[in-house]
């Protein structure tokens, strides 16, 4: 027959590993595989913004190109001085435009940016060659005639991409074609606006741009670039989804990547980029494995340290050991119980404490697995909930609305005059400007609303009203957010004024898809920026039909 001894060992060790494996696997399975989504969602969600701003960036420069046409100095052709001069204007006003020239139906350059190629015959070239036909946009590619002659500090091969399209006299008539190479530095800065919040979070980010046609690399590390990466990440976003998943990586490593495809904005068509940001599978979950290891070892202490106990316990320790059984099953099923106390001998004493000490630590190893979902739902810099955050809230509030009695408005905002804050007065600077826009918007905050920072210094805020007074309640809310951001904010002494512009748009008014609801919103913001600024623009279709 067993020793009392020997059974007492075995059944609190027993315990002990019980009691550790149960609440180790209730507390981290599900804990973890949100986890895992949550920082997926947020991978995709940043190759979303990427993609995103790619796609504004390209639409934004080739309408500024197709503004440049209608101007009668152009449509005239013969004020050569003053095509010269409305060409420096540009490159001056947008210097992601490296070499702008005008030429003539037979490719010769007659006018041009500081003056280079002027002279010269490019009707080999394709960017003459599309142009002349209709909007040409080109992918990235490598200097042939400008590589001697644009200034190159550097040393590397400069990249470009390419707009060209014809220009057209009064009559219809082709007389020209305007071109332009944009160097394609410009996608490192829009990479460095959209990583560098994240970084201080999330390390070891990578992000990567992917040409359409063979998969080369565009932008990413140093030693990919020009190289041709062939994963399903690419594939699947080619075939237009948008999304995450853990994949193994020509290095042989495995990486959670998020993945987006450039589709085009607005009436530029896209060039077909993927985007793709990585994060190593081992950083990306770090943390969860050390709360595993925390877990385990939590166990096996308890499990030495309880049986050491349990050799000098007698007989009449049973009762209390049974009651910690049952306790501790309890708990196995899911039930709230406690683990008891026990006063009548010191060594039970000590056990139960220890016990209700690691179920306590336990419980706050759960609190802190969902301090790190949160995470993934809030910006880092302001504070305010982001896309992850948004698309929670619209799963839940879209079923909510009543179609027929309720509408919620779409405020898309962007602040007039941040870049000149950042330029003038640094980064750090304009992060703190951030955080008081963000606790300025905060305090609008009311119930089933809600303000999400979309990244850099673009803002949604989101609210339901009756249908009835929707369109009255949210030209008064916009007003209301326009007057406050106006007033001066006073950031390390400095005294900075700046404005908002602010595209409204309804759900399920104008569309009962969402994602189509922030285009037109994101539309009506533009409307209100080229209206001047510092107001809040509708559609004219929506503002007639609720007036």
């Amino acid at each position: 027959m067993i020793k009392l001894r020997t059974l007492l060992i075995l059944t609190i060790t027993g315990i002990i590993i019980l009691l550790t494996s149960l609440l180790g696997v209730l507390f981290t399975r599900h804990s973890t595989n949100e986890i895992k989504k949550e920082i997926g969602h947020s991978l995709a969600g940043t190759a979303y913004q990427m993609s995103d701003k790619l796609d504004n960036f390209m639409w934004s420069r080739a309408g500024e190109m197709e503004i440049l046409t209608t101007l009668d100095i152009f449509k005239q052709g013969g004020d050569i001085p003053g095509v010269q001069t409305a060409l420096d204007q540009l490159q001056t006003s947008f210097p992601s435009f490296s070499w702008v020239g005008f030429m003539n139906t037979e490719g010769q350059v007659l006018a041009a940016t500081d003056g280079i190629l002027v002279g010269t015959n490019i009707a080999s070239r394709p960017v003459f060659k599309e142009g002349i036909k209709g909007r040409f946009i080109g992918d990235v590619h490598e200097a042939v005639l400008l590589a001697k002659l644009l200034p190159n500090p550097t040393g590397e091969p400069l990249q470009f991409v390419d707009i060209s399209l014809p220009v057209k006299d009064h009559g219809g008539r082709t007389i020209g074609v305007l071109a332009a190479h944009m160097s394609w530095e410009w996608s490192r800065e829009v990479q460095r606006t959209i990583l560098e919040p994240q970084l201080h979070r999330s390390e070891n980010l990578e992000l990567f741009i992917v040409s359409r046609t063979d998969h080369t690399v565009l932008l990413g590390p140093e030693d990919t670039v020009g190289k041709p990466l062939e994963i399903d990440s690419v594939n699947r976003a080619q075939a237009g989804g948008s999304g995450w998943e853990l994949a193994a990586w020509p290095d042989g490593r495995s990486y959670l990547t998020g993945y987006a495809y450039g589709d085009g904005y607005l009436s530029y068509e896209g060039l077909g980029w993927t985007v793709l940001v990585r994060q190593p599978e081992s950083d990306a979950f770090a943390r969860v494995a050390g709360l595993r290891s925390d877990f385990a070892l939590a166990g096996t202490l308890a499990a030495m340290l309880f049986s050491v106990i349990g050799w000098f316990l007698a007989a009449r320790i049973t009762r209390p050991i049974y009651s910690l059984t049952e306790a501790a099953d309890r708990l196995r099923t899911g039930e709230a119980a406690e683990l008891p106390e026990n006063r009548g001998f010191r060594e039970m004493y000590i056990l139960s404490r220890s016990l209700r000490s690691l179920v306590e630590s336990l419980a706050r190893t759960e609190n802190e697995l969902g301090d790190m979902k949160n995470l993934a739902h809030f910006d880092p810099l302001t504070g305010l909930p982001n896309r992850v955050a948004l698309e929670s809230y619209l799963e839940t509030t879209l079923e909510e609305v009543e179609p027929r009695t309720e509408t919620l408005a779409f405020l898309y905002l962007d602040l007039d005059g941040f870049k000149k804050v950042n330029d003038t007065l640094g980064h750090h600077t304009g992060d703190i400007l951030l955080q008081k826009v963000a606790k300025r918007l905060t305090s609008l905050q009311q119930a089933g609303n809600i303000t999400v920072r979309l990244g850099g210094d673009e803002f949604l805020h989101i609210l339901r009203f009756p249908k009835e007074s929707a369109f009255e309640e949210t030209k008064r809310a916009a007003e209301e957010i326009i007057a406050l951001l106006n007033k001066p904010f006073l950031v390390d002494y400095n005294r900075i004024s700046i404005g908002c512009s602010i595209g409204a748009a309804f759900y399920p008014d104008q569309d009962e898809n969402a994602g189509q609801i922030l285009k037109i919103a994101d539309e009506c913001l533009y409307r209100s920026k080229r209206a001047g600024k510092n107001c809040v623009s509708f559609s004219d279709e929506l503002t007639m039909k609720l007036q």
